[in-house]
């Protein structure tokens, strides 16, 4: 990667510090609701709807269902290893450009202590160490857990603000185009290995002033794309 294309990089993902986010708890509660009356009429009533449907009244299983907490808010700042547990995460439609991430090796705040970070548009995925200490998530939607070996199938276009995309299960391999974008160079395009979002994990990147080309490989982790037009598969 050239000079020029690491400048570009840093200036697209800028070391942001704020104020912590308080962690958001959410309780899901039930209410209980009870009744009383005639048996007799009660059993007769129930005999007759159960005669006018056919069958057995039963139950909708799906509004019952308690709805899954998620793996990680996307408010707050958690403790890698008693808040949450190391692994790959998905965060999704963060369309208002707000969403902020941060791997940290410490709890101190300082600049130096952010191991890596990303202002997000759209989708993201990051993956969070072991040995990390903190990550902090502020204004984005609720993480969820990815398998290391996640599976599906793999589209043949990709939003220019879509953010990430894995390779081989949101996104297939191979050329892809997008045309007509902005002469002030906003189209932003990254080929990454993984998702720490380190320096070595860029594959390659490039900041984009008309059409765009790029040939995603098999072998790649991830796409991403901020500030594009669409991408769509030529080869």
């Amino acid at each position: 990667m050239s000079q020029q294309r690491k400048q570009n990089w840093f200036a697209r993902h800028k070391v942001l510090t704020g104020a912590g986010a308080l962690v958001a708890v959410i309780a899901i509660g039930g209410a209980v609701a009870g009744g009383g009356g005639d048996d007799g009429k009660d059993k007769k009533d129930t005999a007759s709807q159960q005669a006018a449907s056919g069958g057995d009244a039963k139950p909708d299983a799906a509004k019952d269902k308690p709805k899954a907490e998620p793996a990680i808010g996307g408010d707050g700042t958690f403790q890698v290893g008693s808040d949450i547990k190391p692994g790959t995460y998905r965060s999704t439609d963060n369309t208002d450009g707000m969403c902020y991430w941060e791997r940290a090796k410490d709890s101190s705040g300082e600049t130096d202590a952010i191991i890596a970070n990303d202002n997000v548009m759209g989708n993201a995925y990051v993956t969070i160490k072991a040995s990390d200490k903190i990550f902090k998530s502020n204004d984005c939607h609720d993480w969820e857990a990815v398998p290391a070996k996640a599976s599906g199938t793999p589209g043949s276009e990709a939003s220019g603000d879509g953010g990430m995309y894995r390779i081989g299960v949101d996104l297939a391999p191979g050329t892809y185009k997008s045309a007509g974008n902005a002469n002030d160079a906003t189209c932003y395009w990254e080929r990454s290995k993984d998702a720490l979002h380190g320096i070595d994990s860029i594959i390659a990147n490039e900041n984009v002033s008309g059409n765009g080309v790029v040939t995603i490989a098999a072998g790649d982790g991830y796409f991403k794309t901020n500030g594009c037009k669409n991408w769509k598969k030529t080869s």
